[in-house]
């Protein structure tokens, strides 16, 4: 019997949590084993009124003005597993499955939702305003796999800036959202909003009543209604990870810092990191968010499957940022398989510089135990120079303007260390 396909854990943690003043937020994206994960930047833009953008399967109107971003993503499709903008919004998405049959047409990706609300959003409650609104209209849909055996689902969001973060569980067109200012929380590929709602589809409740999946008396418990009578094997075997999550934000509660948050992204007892059957941790994104809005937004990314035997290397929007191309995957242009009609019909080659290097390092590590303890180690090494460079700018020793290029050295340094 094929494994049941499992993906993601997302995590945030707001003062008094956070040990600093700072919105810590962190994702595994869990993804076919085989799958390349590029990070990208695109720089703000403006675009001729009246334009669309076309997203993974759709197109959908265009705003004028898209913010900048940086996305951790499936190298063969429009949108993001994860990513940030450059007023500090960071945002997640994970699978779910609900009473709700997921629809085998394709329309928006919620991983298209991911990059939308980040383009579009200045801060998370903009941002999840932005996604509602396009999903209300557009709805959720699509092969989210690179494979022509059709796998989808329906999507939870964590959003999160420097104040808030919301959790923004959906069901089709339908939704419901919660937000927080303080405190931890964790989702993983389960409904978790109760009754605690803070805004929701105006039609939700309507349409739980008439399905019967609730009664129109007492508290509306978003969770009870939509969760499936038999939920799917993934979704069971998703609920010891979402419990191992809570139960290590919560340790650390009042001490999380990012190295905390990285911790966390790498503890494989509790099946967060990954590694398992054809399903793994393809990429890991980590962020610190401070209050204090005159100190830049530190965003880190992997690029790079297992974040145990990753580097995480920090990302900072300034002006003279750029992208890094060892960290692109080369482009196919329309005769892509993903882009062709019947999709998925044959496999191409998406490997990054980076990719190569770091999987070629690892499978040398394993067939010499002694040269992995010293690659491991020196990658650790890499990893807290790194760490080094952000604490001492985020004391206010170092100017930002300074580290734009501190992704591009950090990629290039590791890609040397694999050689």
């Amino acid at each position: 019997m094929a494994e049941p396909p499992q993906s993601c854990d997302c995590f945030v943690s707001l003062p008094p949590s956070s040990k600093y003043d700072h919105v810590i937020f962190g994702k595994n994206s869990d993804r076919p084993r085989d799958e390349v994960q590029e990070v990208v930047y695109y720089p703000g833009a403006s675009h001729t009124p009246g334009g669309t953008v076309q997203c993974t399967y759709i197109s959908v109107p265009q705003v004028e003005r898209t913010h900048a971003v940086v996305l951790s993503r499936p190298a063969w499709l429009w949108g993001a597993e994860m990513g940030a903008n450059e007023h500090g919004v960071c945002i997640g998405n994970e699978g779910v499955w609900t009473r709700q049959p997921v629809s085998q047409d394709e329309a928006l990706l919620g991983m298209d939702l991911v990059r939308l609300g980040l383009e579009r959003g200045e801060n998370a409650q903009e941002a999840l305003q932005v996604i509602t609104e396009l999903l209300e209209q557009y709805s959720q849909g699509g092969a989210c796999k690179e494979d022509p055996d059709h796998f989808s689902y329906h999507n939870t969001f964590l959003l999160a800036d420097r104040h808030q973060a919301w959790v923004l569980e959906t069901s089709g067109r339908l939704w419901a959202a919660q937000k927080f200012t303080e405190g931890v929380k964790n989702i993983s590929n389960q409904l978790t909003i109760g009754t605690e709602i803070s805004a929701e589809h105006p039609e939700l409740r309507e349409v739980a009543e008439a399905q019967g999946w609730w009664s129109g008396e007492g508290e509306f418990s978003f969770t009870s209604a939509f969760t499936p009578d038999k939920p799917p094997a993934r979704m069971e075997l998703a609920k010891a990870r979402y419990e191992g999550g809570k139960a290590l934000l919560q340790e650390h509660d009042g001490s999380v810092t990012a190295e905390v948050m990285v911790k966390i992204l790498r503890d494989k007892p509790s099946g967060i990191c990954m590694d398992s059957g054809g399903f793994c941790s393809t990429g890991s994104m980590v962020s610190i968010l401070p209050r204090d809005a005159t100190t830049p937004c530190v965003h880190f990314f992997t690029a790079t499957p297992d974040p145990s035997r990753s580097v995480f290397k920090p990302f900072i929007f300034t002006e003279g940022v750029a992208p890094v191309a060892m960290v692109m995957s080369p482009e196919y242009g329309p005769d892509d398989p993903a882009r062709t009609q019947p999709r998925f019909q044959r496999h191409v080659d998406r490997k990054h510089e980076l990719y190569k290097a770091h999987q070629a390092a690892l499978a040398a590590a394993e067939a010499n135990p002694d040269a992995g303890v010293s690659l491991q180690r020196t990658m650790e090494f890499l990893e807290s120079q790194c760490l080094q460079e952000i604490e001492a700018m985020l004391r206010g020793e170092v100017e930002a303007q300074e580290l734009g290029g501190l992704f591009f050295d950090c990629v290039d340094a590791e890609i040397k260390l694999y050689q």
